[in-house]
């Protein structure tokens, strides 16, 4: 009821008149205390203060997202042989750095500055581009490093997806939401690209200058 009455800007008692009139839906938990789906909340209000719910305060954190990709790990090495060569240090890496670059990307959607937006997005894109240069010295092909970054995105997507369901979000708020995600993805997956491909071409100036140099 207090946070309810606080996103609409009325007292809770004015909130509790227009629930018993029927002017917005709400439900009673077993506990006896009423409570308010906030998609219903925002079409009471004014379209310019219509803003999509934090993911963060509804419990969509890098450590959630953390425990949907364990449990997808094993189904990504029958599609991904390449992760089995991988020693312990080098798993650790990949545990870690999905988990910032998942943060990084949550932070960014969340952002409500341009400039906390633009800064949690360069965060991510160093991660992507991180992840990129260590699948080049991996020595995996480039369509195997896109197939790997795919196994973070799909996952991903999903929860976003999931989470916007349970939780009650708009239709609108949530293709905004993921249209939002995508268009920073296939930002995220160029870095990769990228980044994989300067490194190869460094490693072959290297092989080459040693190659040319022990000709002489």
């Amino acid at each position: 009821m207090g946070d309810a009455s606080r996103l609409l800007g009325v007292a809770p008692g004015t909130l509790r008149r227009w629930s018993d009139a029927g002017r917005i839906s709400s439900f009673t938990t077993p506990g006896g205390h009423r409570r308010y789906r906030r998609a219903a909340l925002e079409r009471l209000l004014p379209s310019d203060r219509v803003t999509r719910p934090s993911l963060a305060r509804w419990g969509m954190t890098a450590g959630r997202l953390a425990k949907a990709y364990r449990r997808e790990a094993r189904a990504a090495v029958n599609h991904l042989p390449w992760l089995t060569g991988l020693t312990d240090d080098q798993r650790l890496w990949f545990r870690t750095h999905g988990r910032l670059l998942a943060g990084a990307l949550l932070s960014y959607l969340d952002a409500e500055a341009d400039d906390e937006r633009q800064r949690s997005l360069s965060e991510a894109t160093a991660e992507a581009a991180a992840y990129g240069r260590l699948a080049a010295g991996l020595g995996v092909s480039l369509s195997q490093a896109v197939e790997g970054f795919l196994q973070f995105r799909r996952p991903f997507l999903h929860q976003l997806g999931l989470f916007a369901r349970r939780r009650g979000m708009d239709a609108a708020a949530t293709a905004d939401l993921i249209e939002k995600t995508e268009q920073a993805m296939d930002r995220l997956l160029i870095a990769s690209m990228n980044a994989y491909t300067v490194e190869r071409v460094g490693e072959r100036h290297v092989y080459g200058k040693i190659e040319s140099e022990g000709l002489r």
